[in-house]
């Protein structure tokens, strides 16, 4: 009891507020009464976008985004194939160790961390497994995950670095280079069963702020990569949408600004950066 009062000196009553409307908002989410337990319908996510914004009244839309040039996203996108030759013309050989590494990605193996050749059960990962303890993390909602405990889940640092879906520019790279949409099927499968095996709130995917900030930019990051190819659907592109808005609303609702506030808070507030940048159709964009 003296060592839990002697943490409560000095804290601010700001600090106590976050803290107990964050503990309030996982209680929401456990009892099954937050709206953040759910991902938003067709129809109420086209209640949450500025239709100004849009220049559509149908949600189901993928168009509006392949067309738009505004915002600007970095200038090497503007221009695929001119930044393809300018890559090549500099470094050579940078074609054959991208496509290598896609081609390592198609089949299944990552490195991650100084590990090499990480199998994650499946040429599709499974999102859960810590391939270096062989353990699972379980299925329950993420309050319920010990962060600082390993014997629950392996090596959360592995996980969450697959997680981070950073390989997805990998992919957008040798999709580039070569035209060969199996890189796209790839990232599409990937993504697909991220979506399918992730549901909202549950599990250790869930569990950073941090992680989900990181997340949430690769996907921003595929999405000016891929975007374009047919194989990408209007489907596909909704669902994904819904998931940046319940990533977004996560981040802001759990910011861990009285935790690591010089690393976590900072990527975290990254990630807001990114979503409300280039997603200005959300109305909460300018909060982002």
């Amino acid at each position: 009891m003296r060592s839990k009062l002697e943490k409560l000196k000095g804290r601010s009553f700001g600090e106590f507020r976050d803290r107990g409307r964050q503990s309030a908002s996982i209680l929401a989410e456990r009892f099954g009464i937050s709206p953040q337990m759910q991902l938003e319908t067709d129809s109420s996510l086209f209640r949450k976008l500025d239709l100004n914004k849009t220049h559509s009244s149908n949600v189901n839309s993928l168009e509006h985004i392949r067309s738009r040039d505004r915002p600007a996203f970095y200038a090497s996108f503007n221009d695929p194939g001119a930044t393809v030759a300018a890559l090549l013309d500099y470094f050579p050989e940078a074609s054959d160790v991208i496509i290598a590494q896609a081609d390592r990605i198609c089949d299944g193996y990552f490195d991650l961390l100084g590990y090499e050749n990480l199998y994650f059960e499946g040429k599709i990962p499974n999102w859960h497994y810590d391939p270096v303890s062989e353990k699972k993390s379980p299925q329950v909602h993420w309050s319920q995950i010990e962060e600082v405990n390993a014997a629950q889940t392996g090596d959360k640092k592995i996980i969450w670095e697959l997680n981070r879906h950073q390989y997805f520019s990998v992919l957008g790279r040798a999709y580039w280079i070569t035209k060969n949409e199996k890189y796209c099927v790839t990232f599409i499968q990937h993504l697909e069963s991220w979506l399918e095996n992730n549901p909202p709130k549950i599990g250790i995917n869930w569990l950073s702020s941090l992680e989900i900030a990181f997340r949430s930019i690769s996907w921003i990051w595929a999405l000016y990569f891929f975007k374009d190819s047919a194989k990408f659907t209007t489907r596909l592109f909704v669902r994904t949408l819904k998931y940046q808005y319940l990533q977004a609303r996560h981040i802001e609702t759990y910011l861990s600004t009285y935790f690591s506030p010089n690393t976590h808070l900072t990527g975290e507030a990254l990630g807001l950066y990114f979503l409300g940048t280039f997603l200005p159709e959300f109305k909460e964009a300018k909060r982002w």
